[in-house]
């Protein structure tokens, strides 16, 4: 019973990806986080009507051996589709993917069908991570982080994958770093001064040692991106055009171990800790003991499946309006996809980092920011480094030096923010000015080849 109880929290903290805004935690006397578990925003003042932030019931803990309790998992394919497709207000945007293919198919107007297709996703990429939070249940700690850390960022993967096949490198490049830019500097710096605001409080605290690994593993990232750019802008290259994308392969290939070993180290030491609290006959998790899933396992595996599969026809269709869309508004390729991409995408996400700031718990807006951007740095753009390579696209970290620069700056700002553990709405709105810096840069930013060249916008 006790590493049943020991790892509730591990798949919960695992991870860097993004926290499903259909959990919450639980503040144990020390006032650390010992568990998320779901909640609804109905307290009060701080209500907020919006049935994409309210879970039906708690969640489990990601535990491999529990008893399933009569409920909502056992009502069948009625219930997998009630729970899936109706217990979210966001799903009535999910028609808008059906219209950007009739459009798509009718006229041709990418203009309607990229605004369109975005909006069709954001409901999918809620419920894809719906569906992972539940198939959890029927996993080990281990298994279940995996999970989630797999799912995390599922769709702008998705999204990265179809552009490398497509061959629009730079719009996988900068799609990625959209997504960081936005993590760590809107949603972060929102979260922040919303927090600050309606809290009442002059300071809020989160995990300073938490915050100190991520910001670590950031900066680890940019180090992974600084050499390939620098070696190509300097012509340093031993050969030239090959030494560059070897070195990125190669970097990748460590950047992604480095990240496998943070996900083992937070789960064996997460373990460890529960195990020490309960040793000490501190009640860790016992409200979770009686929870249950809302759908079965084989329900959960096949929304996955349908989940995903949906999102890849969409992204294909999202992938090839950009270049129309780019010329239909007059805006450049860049902006669409550092700026665009990841505030509409993430929306949800967003949402839910700002809730949990205005409830006072920040250590999980921290996960939804912080985690997402460092899942997104230390996994996603190495994975995409290595699916080029096996597709035989010459995908690099040469993110060029204006990119570059902006993610190190960025990830610097964030940094020494982070590092006394507390936050305030001055600090929100600081980062929330930086990024009107940022996303006011690129939209003037004339995108360029590796050789100084302004191509066509591909």
């Amino acid at each position: 019973m006790t590493s049943t109880a020991a790892a509730g929290s591990d798949s919960r903290r695992l991870l860097p990806g993004r926290q499903n805004f259909h959990q919450m935690d639980r503040i144990n006397g020390n006032g650390q986080k010992s568990a998320i578990q779901a909640s609804t925003f109905s307290d009060g003042a701080d209500e907020f009507d919006d049935d994409t932030l309210i879970a039906s019931e708690a969640l489990s803990r990601r535990t491999g051996g529990f008893e399933r309790n009569a409920g909502p998992g056992n009502l069948g394919m009625f219930g997998s589709l009630k729970f899936v497709l109706l217990k979210s207000k966001l799903n009535l945007l999910i028609p808008s993917g059906f219209v950007a293919i009739v459009v798509k198919d009718m006229t041709g107007n990418n203009g309607w069908v990229f605004p369109l297709t975005l909006l069709g996703i954001i409901p999918l990429a809620e419920r894809l991570g719906f569906a992972t939070e539940q198939l959890a249940f029927f996993t080990g700690p281990t298994v279940g982080g995996l999970l989630n850390a797999t799912f995390g960022n599922a769709t702008e993967l998705i999204i990265s994958i179809h552009a490398l096949r497509s061959g629009k490198l730079r719009v996988v490049q900068q799609s990625l770093l959209g997504s960081i830019l936005s993590n760590l500097l809107l949603v972060l710096g929102c979260a922040f001064f919303s927090g600050g605001v309606t809290c009442g409080k002059t300071e809020q605290k989160f995990s300073k040692s938490e915050a100190v690994v991520s910001s670590g593993l950031l900066l680890m990232a940019v180090l992974g991106l600084l050499p390939p750019t620098v070696l190509h802008y300097t012509h340093s290259e031993v050969h030239s055009g090959k030494s560059g994308l070897a070195l990125s392969r190669f970097s990748s290939c460590v950047m992604l171990v480095a990240y496998a070993c943070y996900i083992y180290f937070e789960l064996t030491t997460s373990r460890r800790r529960e195990e020490s609290n309960q040793g000490r006959g501190e009640n860790v998790g016992d409200a979770d003991n009686n929870e249950a899933p809302d759908i079965s396992k084989w329900e959960a595996i096949a929304w996955l499946a349908i989940l995903t599969i949906w999102i890849s026809v969409l992204s294909d269709y999202l992938v090839n309006a950009i270049d129309g869309a780019s010329q239909a508004w007059n805006i450049p390729v860049a902006f669409i996809s550092v700026i665009l991409l990841p505030i509409v995408g993430n929306a949800a996400e967003h949402a839910s980092a700002v809730m949990f700031a205005m409830k006072d718990k920040l250590d999980l807006s921290l996960g939804v920011a912080i985690g997402s951007s460092t899942q997104m740095s230390m996994f996603g753009i190495p994975f995409c480094v290595v699916i080029g390579w096996m597709m035989g696209q010459p995908m690099d970290l040469n993110f060029h030096l204006f990119e570059t620069a902006s993610l190190l700056m960025t990830v610097l700002v964030v940094a020494f923010l982070l590092q006394d553990g507390t936050s305030n709405c001055l600090k929100g709105l600081m980062l929330f000015l930086c990024y009107l810096i940022v996303a006011a840069s690129f939209y003037v930013h004339s995108d360029q080849d590796p050789d100084g060249n302004n191509p066509a916008q591909n």
